[in-house]
């Protein structure tokens, strides 16, 4: 038995398919599936079931798969161990982010370079979704930091969260919308005029869905979703065209009318949608996820009444803001907020709720 078969094993196992896996370990596909054969004869079970559309894992993977896990994170720790003595920093970094986030209010791109450029040997994976499915495989250990979209007050159990945008979500209509034509200067209203409106949302899964929906719960209806997009802006776009009231972020009176909207204010009850970076509680198993994770908290700074960190377990801060890698990592974690600062100046409102 290898640590290269255990490897393959988990990789396929997460990524339910043999190709995505080998892209991801960027190895060719035959020898993953044959490493795995290997291995499954080896152990004289099998291991993954490959009847279906995609791979799923048998009773004796399921069971083997936390073993698995241990025995590369056993790995993984020798080598840091080893790393901290010379300064160097390396190891793999998994991140999720929500969907429309990169390009607009999250400069990833400028950050995760900046990272790079401080801790090349580093290896570095960003993959969008939705929060939800973020959140499970933050909780699984699949993701190490997630920027995600919050629908409840408190954190997810499992894990910690800084808010990094939080802001009041309005009704987008056309200027000629039923809304306005009986008051043409109002600027509110209440959720349960949107009772038997066709709404235009993101999808089930995002934070901005889960707030619709809740807070129509609260107003004692179910939304009637005529359309879903991935992103705020393709909402709005949406809404211009008279197809509906688009449920977003509070925009600028200047960028709606741009667009071609009239935003009202929504009230009784006032949904909010809020965007958190995230992460366990128990803080990024290793240091590479560590310093990145401070080097985010820096870079995105805290926002809400709350002061932006809350925690699950009471554990926000479990090292991974105070422990460097090693004595190069700190070094360079001491200026993490200073490296291209303006990444991620753009409106808060893009990137709210996914």
């Amino acid at each position: 038995m290898e640590l290269r078969q255990l490897q393959y094993f988990v990789a396929v196992v997460e990524e339910a398919n043999f190709t995505r896996a080998a892209a991801r370990l960027h190895v060719a596909q035959p020898g993953v599936s044959a490493q795995i054969r290997q291995l499954e004869r080896e152990l004289g079970q099998p291991l993954l079931d490959r009847s279906g559309r995609s791979v799923t894992v048998t009773e004796v993977g399921e069971a083997v798969l936390a073993h698995a896990r241990a025995a590369l994170a056993a790995a993984e720790g020798i080598r840091q161990t080893v790393d901290q003595f010379s300064g160097l920093l390396r190891g793999r970094v998994r991140i999720g982010l929500l969907s429309g986030a990169a390009s607009n209010r999250f400069d990833m791109a400028s950050l995760l370079a900046d990272f790079h450029d401080a801790h090349p040997q580093v290896e570095i994976s960003l993959a969008e979704d939705t929060s939800e499915r973020m959140l499970g495989e933050l909780q699984h250990g699949a993701l190490d930091i997630a920027v995600i979209g919050l629908k409840d007050e408190e954190p997810p159990p499992g894990t910690s969260c800084q808010i990094v945008v939080d802001e009041p979500l309005v009704a987008a209509v056309a200027p000629h919308d039923a809304l306005l034509t009986a008051d043409a200067e109002r600027t509110g209203i209440p959720l349960s005029a949107l009772r038997d409106r066709a709404l235009i949302s993101l999808p089930r899964g995002t934070g901005l869905r889960g707030v619709l929906e809740r807070a129509c719960a609260e107003a004692g209806f179910r939304p009637r979703i005529a359309f879903e997009a991935a992103a705020p802006h393709v909402l709005a776009r949406l809404a211009a065209r008279g197809l509906g009231v688009a449920v977003v972020p509070a925009l600028p009176a200047d960028e709606a009318a741009a667009a071609g909207l009239r935003t009202l204010e929504i009230t009784a009850p006032r949904p909010r949608g809020r965007v958190a970076l995230a992460w366990r509680a128990a803080g990024p198993s290793g240091p590479a996820a560590r310093a990145l994770l401070k080097r985010l908290r820096a870079a995105l700074p805290a926002v809400g009444s709350g002061g932006g960190t809350a925690s699950a377990g009471q554990a926000a801060d479990t090292g991974d803001a105070r422990q460097a890698a090693g004595p190069e990592d700190a070094r360079q974690a001491a200026g993490a907020g200073n490296d291209r600062q303006p990444a991620g100046t753009a409106p808060a409102h893009q990137a709210v709720g996914a």
